[in-house]
C-alpha cells in the first residue's frame, strides 16, 4: 500500500476556508432571525383623485392702454373661454373697463372659475367660467349705521368736532350746510354748541364711506340754526329749517372754507400800499396760498384775467342784476373762460397775492346793480322752500330727528 502526506500549506488553506465559511453561516443566520420585512409602499397613479383641489386667485390692476383681450392672453385664459365671454356680453357690460380697475382671477386647482372686475367698494362685474359662461353687474349690499354726536366749541369748530370723533368729511359738510348764515371762523364763539346725526355706510363689514348728514343743529351766539335733510319732489335732496324754509341761500356768505376776515367793507379805509384814504368796497379773507375759492352763487363767468390793482380776477354775473368779484388770485381753475356756467360752491380759482396786495388773501366784492354792498351784512335771498304737499311728511321726519337727539342727550348726561 502506497501512502502519502498532505503538505502543511494545503492544510492551512483548508482550515482558513472552513473557518471563513463557518463565520459567514453564523452571520447569515443572525441576520435572518432579526429580519423585519419593510412595509411595501405602492404609488398609485390616481392618488391625486382623492385630494381636494385648492382655491387660489391672481389680482391684476388694469393699466393704461390695456384691454380685456390683452389681459386674457397675459393670464392664459383659454381662447375658447375668452371667445364665449365676449360672445355672451351682448349688453357691452365689459366695455366699461378702465385703468386702475382691479381684476380678480379665481381658480380651483388650475381651472379658472370666475373673473371679478372690481370698479369700486360696491360695484363690480362678475364673469363666471365654471360651468356656464355669464357676465353680470354686481352691487354689494350697503348697510347704513346712524351716529349721533354733540360738542361744545372750546378751540375751533374743526378741532373740537374731530376730538369727539366726527369724520373730517362730515365736519366740512356741517360747515357748508350752515355757511349761508354763519362764518365758521369769524362768527364762532367759545361755548357754541353743535349737534349732528349722520350715517356711515358699510359693505360686508367694511366701512366704505362717511355717508351723509341727516340732521344738524348749531347754537351760535345764542341763536339756534337747524337743518333737516329731506328729499323734495321738485328739488331732490335739500336741507330745511323748522319752518320748511331752505337752509341754502342764493349766495354763499363766504366763498372759501375756514378763512378769516382780515379787512372789512369800509368806504373810509386807509389803503395799506397807497397810504391814502381809498374805499374798501369788499371783504378780504386771509388764507394760505392756493386755498380753493368757490363761486358764491350760480352764474356765468363774465371776466377772467388781470385787472389793475386787483391782479388776477374773476367776475361772475348772477340773476337779479347781481355780480360777484374775486381778486388777488394765484391762478384760475384750468380752462376757465368767459361764458362758462358755474354752480354755487364750484371751485373757480385759488388764493394768491397778485396785484396790489400786502399778503396772500382773497378780495371779495358783492355788487347789486352798480352798487357794491357789504357781503357780510347783505340780506341773502333763500332758495326755494319745501314742496307744500310734503310739509307734513317733513315735519314727521323732523320730529323723529329731534326725539333721537333728546334721547342721546339724556343718555350721555346720565
Amino acid at each position: 500500500m502506497i501512502g502519502f502526506t498532505k503538505s502543511p500549506n494545503k492544510i492551512v488553506m483548508i482550515v482558513f476556508f472552513a473557518l471563513v465559511s463557518f463565520i459567514l453561516l453564523i452571520y447569515v443566520d443572525t441576520q435572518t432571525n432579526n429580519y423585519e420585512p419593510e412595509e411595501e409602499i405602492l404609488i398609485s397613479k390616481n392618488l391625486d383623485k382623492g385630494l381636494p383641489k385648492l382655491s387660489n386667485k391672481i389680482i391684476h390692476k388694469v393699466k393704461e392702454g390695456e384691454n380685456l383681450s390683452v389681459i386674457f392672453e397675459d393670464k392664459k385664459v383659454p381662447l375658447n373661454t375668452a371667445y364665449k365671454i365676449f360672445n355672451f356680453d351682448k349688453d357691452n357690460i365689459l366695455s366699461g373697463i378702465k385703468p386702475n380697475d382691479l381684476m380678480e382671477f379665481n381658480y380651483l386647482g388650475d381651472k379658472l372659475q370666475s373673473i371679478e372686475i372690481i370698479k369700486d367698494e360696491v360695484n363690480s362685474i362678475l364673469i363666471s367660467t365654471a360651468q356656464e359662461i355669464f357676465v353680470k353687474n354686481i352691487k354689494k349690499d350697503i348697510q347704513k349705521i346712524k351716529y349721533i354726536r354733540k360738542g361744545v366749541i372750546d378751540e375751533s369748530f374743526y378741532k373740537d368736532a374731530l376730538k369727539i370723533g366726527i369724520p373730517d368729511s362730515i365736519i366740512m359738510d356741517f360747515a357748508y350746510i350752515f355757511s349761508w348764515d354763519v362764518d365758521f371762523i369769524f362768527d364762532i364763539r367759545k361755548g357754541d354748541i353743535f349737534s349732528v346725526i349722520y350715517e356711515i355706510e358699510y359693505s360686508n363689514g367694511s366701512k366704505i364711506s362717511n355717508g351723509d348728514i341727516m340732521f344738524a343743529k348749531f347754537i351760535n351766539k345764542n341763536k339756534t340754526y337747524v337743518a333737516q335733510r329731506f328729499y323734495d319732489d321738485d328739488q331732490g335732496k335739500q336741507y330745511f329749517n323748522e319752518s320748511g324754509d331752505n337752509i341754502k341761500k342764493a349766495f354763499l356768505r363766504a366763498p372759501l372754507d375756514f378763512a378769516y376776515i382780515s379787512s372789512h367793507f369800509n368806504p373810509n379805509r386807509m389803503h395799506p400800499i397807497l397810504h391814502r384814504i381809498k374805499a374798501h368796497n369788499g371783504v378780504d379773507y386771509a388764507a394760505q396760498r392756493n386755498t380753493p375759492v368757490k363761486a358764491s352763487g350760480d352764474g356765468t363767468i363774465s371776466f377772467v384775467g388781470r385787472k389793475s390793482g386787483y391782479g388776477r380776477t374773476v367776475e361772475i354775473k348772477h340773476g337779479g342784476n347781481i355780480k360777484t368779484l374775486y381778486a388777488h388770485l394765484e391762478k384760475f381753475k384750468p380752462k376757465l373762460k368767459v361764458g362758462d356756467k358755474v354752480k354755487q360752491g364750484e371751485v373757480i380759482a385759488f388764493v394768491g397775492d397778485s396785484g396790489q396786495a400786502t399778503g396772500t388773501h382773497l378780495h371779495f366784492e358783492f355788487w347789486q346793480g352798480l352798487t357794491r354792498t357789504d357781503p357780510v351784512k347783505v340780506k341773502l335771498p333763500s332758495a326755494k322752500a319745501i314742496n307744500t304737499n310734503q310739509l307734513d311728511e317733513f315735519r314727521d321726519l323732523l320730529t323723529l330727528s329731534l326725539k333721537s337727539l333728546d334721547e342721546y342727550n339724556l343718555l350721555v348726561n346720565e
